[in-house]
């Protein structure tokens, strides 16, 4: 089996050169550079299964980069800061971010982290020995438990982009930006909120014995995410 890819975007040598070696013993392939030019020039030539991201780079932000990535790229971003204030966490979080971890960190953390995160977007959601949700694109159509969702268009830009990372919190923002990209305009919170209420409302008539709210969650002041 062919190593995971990692870029690591990291300018302190010492932390950088740790968390290669490190990863490169847990299985990884783990490439290093210095700033957002380095790496998104890497980006452009190369494929990463994960991106490890610091946040305070000597030319930019960590955080504006993290967004910029996803205007184009789903790729899983673990975010490595020196600061722990929750602020920041939530910001990284909304922007787009996988996961956080505080320096000092261990690296091996770093390395399960990764190994986590990477996981959530290969496998598909289970339940039980069944796929819980199944994603045809061609027909633009999505079934729970094997029965076709009646989801009206946008309905399914939204779940369809929530299937494709169960547990990764998408802020009201992101999704607008993911599901009405051609409408500078569209930026009522209140809209997502409604959508997500009615696809809830049509899991439930699926299956009536099961809590929609357990299955499409709400996380406080950050988003909706689908169980993992």
């Amino acid at each position: 089996m062919p190593s995971k890819q990692i870029l690591v975007v990291e300018d302190e040598p010492s932390i950088a050169e740790t968390l290669v070696h490190v990863l490169s013993e847990q299985g990884f392939e783990a490439t290093r550079v210095a700033t957002i030019l380095e790496a998104r020039e890497t980006l452009e030539n190369n494929i990463y299964s994960a991106i490890v991201l610091d946040c305070g780079l000597p030319d930019g932000n960590g955080f504006d980069f993290c967004k910029e990535i996803r205007k184009t790229n789903e790729i899983p971003i673990l975010f490595l800061t020196a600061r722990s204030d929750e602020v920041d966490k939530i910001v990284g979080l909304e922007i787009g971010a996988d996961d956080y971890v505080t320096k000092p960190f261990s690296p091996r953390e770093v390395s399960a982290r990764l190994k986590s995160i990477i996981k959530r977007v290969k496998e598909p959601m289970s339940f039980g020995q069944d796929i819980l949700f199944k994603v045809d694109e061609e027909k633009k159509r999505i079934a729970y438990k094997g029965q076709l969702i009646e989801t009206r268009p946008i309905e399914y830009e939204i779940l369809k982009l929530l299937i494709k990372r169960p547990g990764r919190i998408y802020s009201r923002e992101e999704i607008i930006s993911h599901c009405w990209p051609d409408d500078p305009n569209m930026d009522s919170n209140r809209t997502v909120d409604t959508h997500i209420k009615t696809i809830r409302k049509k899991i439930r008539e699926i299956d009536p014995k099961t809590d929609p709210k357990s299955i499409l969650k709400t996380s406080s002041k950050l988003g909706f995410y689908l169980t993992e």
